[in-house]
C-alpha cells in the first residue's frame, strides 16, 4: 500500500517540474513539509535557491519517488542551466519537453548515456544506486576528485550493481548518500524528494575540516 502510494506520488511529480513556480520559496510554504522533519531545513534550501521546486505552489510531496530526469534536471539548475550544445537528444525524451535541455546537457557532458537501447529512461524512478552514479559524475565533471567509501561496511553493500560500484563508493565516501538505516544501504531501493533534497544540500555545501 505504501509501494503504491508512493508510485501516485511519481506520477504527479513527473509532471511537477514543468510548472514554473517562482524561484525563492520556502519549506514554510509547502503544506505537506511538517515543521521540525529531518529534511526540512534543506528542502528549504534547494526551494529557495530554485535548485527543486515544488510540485504545485503548496506541496512539495517529500515521500514521491525521484524520476531519471528530475535529477539530471535539478543537476542542470545547479549548472545555471546552460543550453546544450546541438548533440542529438536521448530517443525517449520530445524535444521541448520540460526535462530536453537537462537530458541533452547530461548526455553532453556525460553524466548520463541512458539505458543500452539508448533510451534516458525519464520517467523511470531512480535507484539510489543509479543516483549515486549521477552524482559521482557530476563530481568528476566539475574536476572534483572521486571519494572511497567502504561499501562493506553495510551487509547489503554487496548488492550493488558492478556498474554503480565507483559511483555508490564516492557517494558513500563523500558523505552524499548514507544507509537507509545503520545496516542497509539499499542500492536498489528507490530515492525519495525529500532525499534528494538533503543530497543537493550536501552537494552544495563544502565539508567543513
Amino acid at each position: 500500500m505504501e509501494r503504491m502510494k508512493r508510485k501516485l506520488l511519481t506520477l504527479v511529480c513527473v509532471c511537477g517540474l514543468t510548472l514554473s513556480l517562482a524561484a525563492g520559496a520556502s519549506a514554510a510554504e509547502f503544506t505537506d513539509v511538517r515543521s521540525g522533519a529531518w529534511y526540512e531545513k534543506q528542502v528549504q534550501a534547494v526551494a529557495e535557491k530554485g535548485i527543486m521546486t515544488g510540485t504545485t505552489a503548496t506541496t512539495f510531496a517529500p515521500d514521491a519517488y525521484v524520476t531519471r530526469a528530475t535529477v539530471l534536471t535539478v543537476l542542470w539548475r545547479m549548472e545555471g542551466s546552460p543550453e546544450p550544445s546541438g548533440i542529438e537528444g536521448f530517443p525517449d525524451v520530445k524535444e521541448g519537453s520540460w526535462c530536453d535541455k537537462a537530458a541533452r546537457w547530461a548526455k553532453e557532458v556525460r553524466i548520463a548515456d541512458g539505458y543500452d537501447d539508448g533510451r534516458l529512461g525519464a520517467g523511470d524512478q531512480v535507484t539510489r544506486e543509479q543516483l549515486a552514479l549521477f552524482l559521482s559524475r557530476y563530481t568528476y565533471y566539475k574536476g572534483g576528485a572521486l571519494a572511497e567509501g567502504v561499501l562493506s561496511l553495510y551487509p547489503d553493500g554487496d548488492k550493488v550493481s558492478k556498474w554503480a560500484v565507483d559511483g555508490m563508493k564516492h557517494a558513500v565516501g563523500a558523505g552524499l548518500i548514507t544507509g537507509t538505516s545503520q545496516n542497509t544501504l539499499s542500492p536498489l531501493g528507490y530515492a525519495t524528494r525529500a532525499e534528494l533534497a538533503v543530497i543537493l544540500d550536501r552537494l552544495m555545501t563544502p565539508a567543513q575540516g
